[in-house]
């Protein structure tokens, strides 16, 4: 149980720096909503989808690599240098290229020129420290890592207040070469460079740890890594699909207004995308270092079946209480018109966590491919069920088909799974654990909107169920 702890310590620390740039968009989502209309909402959502694709392009799965080697390598230094350097020389090539085919990528990408190179500045701030956010990660200091996403957090959030709320209620607490340059009708401009000045003040506090080694590169390392890592790429570029896709699309095939009400009430979802992201920053670096554990597989069993009930009680709660989060998080009632969608994007995400969950057999046995190939299947799903079905179903048929893609991704892996690297999970228990959340959140939306009482009853009795069935493993995960 002390390895199980120590997994539950670190996801909660990592977990804690996760749920702040979740809870920023938790704090941003009222300002920017009450702030942008429909229209400006999609511009906003349409340049952090194409900062989404090109961090992964930009990273190539190297993050993954560096997890895979360090931790079974001893000269962990040319571990870090060869990740380090293969990273900025890629990034610098990569902004060369698009300087010479500029023109061309601004209409592409539907982004203003202005927003274009904002958005490359980002990217290669944020490029650049990807190794040694992994090295805190790997080296197991979560601390120091959950520090620095605060203080990056802190600059966007403040930043963001200054120049949407602040400027324009308090002119006279403003420097007036704010003032001559202020435009009330580019606020879109300003998310974008609070972001970018986040990222200039992360870039300079994490310079330090780009000198902790001395230069030695090793081109047969970096073949293996590149090796295991470029499937995690492709991986990851099928994901942002699933993720993206569907907005990119709304906005072209039904309008921007729709795209972006459909983006904001995609946001109530955050809290199951903050408990997913926590669990998969805490999860990979600990499944790599406890392979070859001697319970490791029943730890990693023991691991999905209260993922699953963390997860399946969160998608309840917020289903049953969606009216207060909605007029919580998203004040404009022009994009209410979405609020359909919530439901069916907490269930998709929680299967996007019970899929990184059940990734573990493919990446200790050094078989990314076959991940590549589910992501691809995923992202296939996707842009099926949304190419065809939108124009049949509008945008709820956008919902569906992450929710088809995930649950499909999350399907196949765990039947792989059981070929290339048994775990003895619970099937019985999460099946069960899914279909009563699932059940009662969809009563509760469905029969009893508002009803904040039968609302409790649900998560009331969805808890005591929980809490009988399991109280023998808690007393002992606790003691």
């Amino acid at each position: 149980m002390s390895t199980l702890k120590r997994f539950f310590q670190d996801t909660i620390i990592y977990g804690f720096a996760t749920v702040l740039p979740r809870l920023m968009n938790f704090i941003l989502v009222p300002l920017h909503t009450a702030a942008l209309s429909t229209g400006d909402y999609a511009i906003n959502t349409t340049f952090y989808v194409w900062a989404a694709f090109f961090n992964v392009v930009l990273t190539y799965g190297m993050e993954t690599a560096f997890f895979r080697f360090f931790s079974h390598s001893k000269e962990k230094g040319k571990v870090f240098s060869t990740a380090f350097i293969t990273l900025s020389v890629t990034t610098v090539f990569f902004f060369i290229l698009v300087f010479l085919f500029r023109d061309y990528i601004f209409g592409l990408l539907d982004l203003q020129p202005f927003y274009f190179n904002i958005l490359l500045g980002i990217l290669a701030l944020d490029t650049l420290v990807v190794v040694p956010f992994a090295w805190l990660r790997a080296s197991n200091k979560p601390v120091k890592f959950a520090g620095v996403k605060i203080i990056n957090i802190a600059i966007v959030v403040l930043l963001n207040f200054y120049f949407l709320w602040w400027v324009q209620r308090f002119p006279g607490s403003t420097p007036q070469i704010i003032l001559d340059n202020y435009s009330d009708a580019d606020k879109v401009g300003y998310i974008f460079l609070s972001n970018l000045a986040a990222s200039a003040v992360t870039f300079l506090i994490l310079l330090p740890y780009f000198f902790r080694t001395k230069l030695d590169f090793s081109f047969p390392l970096l073949k293996k890594m590149w090796h295991y890592g470029w499937p995690v790429m492709v991986a990851g570029l099928a994901f942002v699909i699933n993720e993206n896709l569907d907005k990119l699309l709304l906005k072209d095939m039904i309008s921007d207004e729709i795209m972006g009400a459909y983006a904001g009430c995609y946001k109530l979802a955050v809290f199951m995308t903050i408990f997913v992201q926590a669990f998969k920053l805490g999860a990979e670096p600990f499944f790599f270092n406890q392979a070859n554990a001697e319970n490791a597989k029943n730890t990693y069993s023991l691991i999905l079946t209260y993922f699953v009930i963390a997860g399946s009680f969160i998608l309840l709660f917020l289903v049953a209480f969606i009216d207060l989060f909605k007029e919580l998080i998203i004040r404009n009632s022009d994009y209410w018109v979405a609020l359909s969608i919530v439901p069916i994007v907490l269930l998709a995400n929680l299967f996007l966590g019970i899929y990184h969950n059940l990734s573990v057999w493919y990446k200790l046995t050094d078989k990314t491919r076959i991940g590549m190939y589910i992501s691809i299947f995923g992202a296939i799903i996707t842009v099926l069920f949304n190419i065809i079905l939108i124009p049949v179903l509008g945008f709820i048929a956008a919902a569906w088909a992450t929710l088809a893609a995930y649950g499909s991704m999350a399907v196949i892996s765990y039947f792989l799974g059981r070929k290339y690297y048994p775990v003895p999970y619970d099937v019985k228990k999460i099946a069960f654990y899914l279909l009563l959340s699932t059940g009662f959140s969809i009563i509760s939306f469905g029969f009893f909107r508002e009803n904040y009482i039968a609302g409790s009853g649900f998560v009331l009795g969805f808890l005591i169920i929980a809490f009988i069935n399991e109280r023998k493993q808690l007393k002992q995960i606790i003691n």
